[in-house]
């Protein structure tokens, strides 16, 4: 009796561990795990559009840098990059 009391107690054990019933309980609420998808999937949605802004924002601020001393053949390549992303900033404000 006290190996099989043993054992239930270890599976007891490892099922908590395993979160089984706060997965239970998700999967009988499709409305909870929906709207907890929306919202991960809405802040992983804006992490990315500020992450890639901030990255794009210090290229051009580099490539600005860099421009602005006048390396030759270097230095003409990046003032075009530059110059392209302004213009495009001014003709589709965002």
């Amino acid at each position: 009796m006290g190996f099989v009391t043993e054992r239930l107690e270890r599976l007891a054990a490892e099922m908590e561990k395993a979160e089984l019933r706060e997965y239970v309980d998700l999967m009988s609420k499709p409305w909870q795990l929906i709207w907890r998808n929306v919202l991960s999937g809405t802040f992983r949605g804006v992490g990315i559009a500020l992450g890639f802004t901030f990255f794009a924002a210090t290229i051009v601020w580099l490539l600005q840098l860099l421009g602005a001393l006048n390396l030759p053949i270097v230095g003409d390549y990046i003032a075009n990059i530059v110059r392209i992303v302004q213009r495009q900033l001014q003709i589709n404000p965002y």
